[in-house]
């Protein structure tokens, strides 16, 4: 029984020191591991590690976003159709309140797309439909070239950003497999591939970045552009039917068949 009780008494004794050992013993690994920062990187080193290929990549993030704000401010719609002159002008031409003279210089004043169109079809004033539209097309044209300038940069920068991301992809990928077969080290093989695969992955990741917002950019000002040509050409017929010497301002409007029997009656 003594042997019993103090066999117990030294467990007993023992057990705290263990249980208390064992956390103080661990308490700097816990610290330590608590202690260290995880590792990050930024976009600078982000775009070292991509390789040479990140640099194209970067000029042509620069270009698109030099141009996105480019095409914002030169396709406003008050830029390209003045509200205020348009419909002066449209109102004057109708009344018959201005000549060919005074239209023509409203047109060069204002020195809008929409202006440049008007000034087209002023130009041919008093001549046939046939021959105002067609100066208005002709205008028509050379406006809509301009209004879609650099909308096929976006196009481009949309193709090749992707495309030099994937070159720059297998590029890396052919570096990392070489720096393996070079090291001849079964060890640290797996961790070679591994960030050879992450550093080569950077260049694709990029590509996909710029061309994305590219391709959104030229769908978005195709459509705006495609918008305001519409809209010209509407307010150019008007134009058209109130200078044109057969348009529908010097048309006569139909009598009804009362009025002329009354008429005929009369005489």
């Amino acid at each position: 029984m003594q042997v019993e009780e103090a066999f117990g008494q030294g467990i007993s004794a023992n057990v705290p020191t263990l249980v208390e050992a064992a956390p103080a013993a661990d308490l700097p690994a816990l610290e330590a591991e608590a202690g260290d920062p995880i590792p990050t990187k930024n976009l600078l080193q982000v775009f070292r590690d991509g390789g040479l290929l990140m640099y194209p990549i970067g000029l042509c993030s620069i270009i698109l976003m030099v141009f996105v704000f480019e095409r914002a401010i030169s396709l406003r719609k008050g830029r390209v159709i003045p509200g205020p002159f348009v419909k002066r002008f449209v109102e004057q031409v109708k009344d018959g309140r201005i000549d060919q003279e005074q239209a023509l210089a409203l047109c060069e004043e204002n020195q809008s797309p929409v202006a440049e169109v008007f000034a087209a079809a002023v130009k041919k004033w008093g001549r046939s439909c046939v021959e105002v539209e067609q100066a208005i097309l002709d205008s028509g044209e050379r406006v809509t070239t301009r209004l879609r300038q650099y909308l096929r940069l976006f196009n481009g920068i949309s193709t090749i950003s992707p495309l030099l991301g994937l070159l720059g992809t297998v590029l890396g990928m052919i570096s990392a497999f070489n720096a393996i077969a070079a090291s001849g080290e079964a060890a640290g093989q797996r961790e070679l591939l591994a960030s050879g695969i992450s550093q080569a992955l950077l260049t694709t990741a990029a590509g996909l970045t710029v061309a994305l917002p590219a391709l959104i950019a030229y769908l978005f000002f195709s459509g705006r552009v495609d918008r305001l040509i519409i809209e010209i050409d509407a307010h150019s017929q008007e134009v058209v039917n109130a200078i044109a010497s057969d348009g529908w301002k010097d048309k006569k409007k139909p009598t009804s068949r009362r009025s002329s029997r009354t008429t005929a009656k009369a005489a």
